[in-house]
């Protein structure tokens, strides 16, 4: 179909091991499955993109675009996003915007490594040190998650509302990376996954309340 194109590259030393790479323009609404968000194809500072905003008032963290095709379990999620509060956003908005995977058939559950755009050049240290978020929906949210083990599911990193961050994620078994910007280090170590390393599921684009999001170029590779 249309929405993605498939190639492969080759993995060494060791064994040769070959993997297959996907990749999704995010450009249109074919192939897309949007859960309580309003989807729209835009240009946004000169790159075709996927426009997301609140389609319901209600405070729930399964905002999602489900992406057609993306069965997906263990690999790495490439893809450049940009998140900002929207238009009469709560002042607790942050530009909520990330990515989920493993996501079930359902929606019922799913990981996911998400930004707080605002939070990267705040005045306030602890404010930035909550710039990147995992959390696991619905078991774990974010707020569970900092209160009984702070500071271990976020970090900081440099962050601007508004402007294309590229994020890229690696997954393997029960262990979770999330990388920013393109440098070689991880911004957030997450080594164990709640739902388990046997867990598969669809990828999805993600926002949080009050945020106006923006996708392009998504990358899959397993």
């Amino acid at each position: 179909m249309r929405l993605f194109t498939i190639g492969f590259m080759t993995m060494l030393p060791a064994s040769i091991a070959l993997a297959q790479t996907s990749t999704y323009p995010l450009d249109s609404l074919e192939g897309l499955r949007p859960n309580k968000l309003k989807v729209e194809p835009v240009t946004y500072q000169g790159r075709r993109a996927i426009h997301l905003t609140d389609a319901t008032t209600e405070n729930a963290e399964d905002r999602l675009v489900v992406i057609h095709g993306t069965k997906f379990q263990d690999g790495v999620i490439e893809v450049e996003l940009a998140g900002k509060p929207g238009a009469g956003a709560a002042q607790a908005a942050r530009g909520f915007v990330g990515i989920a995977f493993r996501v079930a058939a359902d929606l019922s559950r799913f990981e996911c490594f998400y930004l707080r755009p605002t939070n990267g050049r705040a005045e306030d240290q602890e404010r930035r040190n909550h710039s990147t978020q995992y959390m696991s929906f619905p078991g774990w949210p974010w707020m569970k998650l900092r209160q009984e083990t702070p500071s271990k599911y976020e970090s900081y990193v440099d962050l601007a509302p508004g402007a294309w961050t590229k994020v890229k994620i690696e997954v393997r078994g029960e262990k979770a990376r999330l990388y920013v910007h393109g440098v070689d280090q991880p911004a957030l170590l997450v080594n164990d996954l709640k739902m388990g390393a046997s867990a598969s599921g669809n990828i999805a684009l993600w926002t949080g309340p009050g945020t106006e999001a923006y996708f392009s170029g998504l990358r899959v590779s397993k």
